[in-house]
C-alpha cells in the first residue's frame, strides 16, 4: 500500500491510499480541482479512485466530495448520520450507507469503519488493511476503546495532534470554543496524541504522521517535539515521525 495526506487541518482534510492500480480517499475536504492536482503532483492518477470514505459531516472533510464523485463516478461511503446531516452528492446513486464496524472490500483492500468520539452526528474513523494496517485518526476527543485498538494494531498511523494545551487556553478563541476543543468530543492535543501512542502502540508501528494541526493553537515544532520527547520512554518503539500540514506529504510505502 501507499499513502499520502493531500491536506490536513481546519481548512481541509484528504488522505490518499493506493493499492496496486486502484486507490481510495478518506475524506475530501478540499476542492476537486486541488485533489486532482495534488494526486498528480505525487505522480498518481485520480482516475484510479474507487471510493471516497467520509468520516463525518463537517465541511473540512466533505467540501470536494460532490464534484469529485460525479466527475470520476466514484462511490461514496458514509454513515446514516453523516449522510443525513450534510450534502454529499447530487447523484444519490453514488452514496452508500455504512455502519460502525462494517468492513468494505474494495480495490483489494479491507476498509473498516469504527465509531470515534467527536461532536458530529455519527462520526467514524477508518482502518485500511492489506496484510498491513493503516489507521487514520483525526477529529477525536479522547482515546476511546476503538481508538486504542486502532493504535495498537497499526503499522502506519495518521494521528491528530491538533493543539498545544497552553496555546489553546491562552489563545484568542472564545471560552466556549476552547471548552469544545478540549472536551471528550473535541480534538486530541499534542500531549494526548503522544501519550496514546506511548501507552498503546505495538512495536511494529513504523510511521506516525501527525495531522490536523491548528494554525492558531499549535506549531509544527511544538507538535513534533512533544511527540518525540514522549517516544523516548519506549525503547522498543521507534516510528518515523512526520507532519501533515496544508500541502501534500510524500507518498509513503506501507
Amino acid at each position: 500500500m501507499k499513502i499520502a495526506a493531500l491536506a490536513s487541518g481546519s481548512s481541509g482534510n484528504c488522505f490518499y491510499i493506493r493499492n496496486k492500480d486502484s486507490s481510495i480517499l478518506v475524506d475530501a475536504g478540499i476542492s476537486c480541482k486541488r485533489i486532482v492536482e495534488r494526486i498528480s503532483l505525487l505522480g498518481e492518477n485520480a482516475g484510479s479512485l474507487k471510493g471516497i470514505f467520509v468520516t463525518h459531516e463537517h465541511t473540512d472533510h466533505t467540501r470536494g466530495v460532490d464534484v469529485l464523485a460525479r466527475k470520476f463516478s466514484v462511490p461514496i461511503f458514509a454513515t446514516k448520520g453523516t449522510i443525513g446531516n450534510s450534502f454529499l452528492c447530487s447523484d444519490e446513486e453514488l452514496i452508500n450507507e455504512i455502519k460502525n464496524d462494517d468492513i468494505i472490500k474494495l480495490a483489494g483492500l479491507e476498509i473498516e469503519a469504527f465509531s470515534k468520539p467527536h461532536d458530529a452526528a455519527d462520526p467514524v474513523s477508518f482502518a485500511i488493511r492489506n496484510g498491513k494496517m493503516i489507521a487514520i485518526l483525526t477529529d477525536i476527543g479522547h482515546a476511546s476503546k476503538n481508538v486504542v485498538n486502532a493504535v495498537r494494531d497499526s503499522d502506519f498511523l495518521v494521528l491528530e495532534s491538533n493543539h498545544d494545551l497552553k496555546m489553546l487556553r491562552e489563545g484568542p478563541y472564545p471560552y466556549f470554543v476552547k471548552r469544545r476543543i478540549e472536551s471528550d468530543i473535541g480534538h486530541f492535543s499534542n500531549l494526548h496524541s503522544g501519550l496514546c501512542v506511548l501507552e498503546h502502540a505495538n512495536k511494529k508501528l513504523k510511521n506516525v504522521v501527525l495531522a490536523h494541526l491548528s494554525e492558531i493553537n499549535n506549531t509544527p515544532l511544538l507538535a513534533l517535539n512533544t511527540f518525540q520527547n514522549l517516544m523516548k520512554e519506549r525503547l522498543d518503539l521507534r516510528p518515523e515521525i512526520s507532519l501533515s500540514l496544508r500541502s501534500p506529504t510524500e507518498l509513503f510505502s506501507v
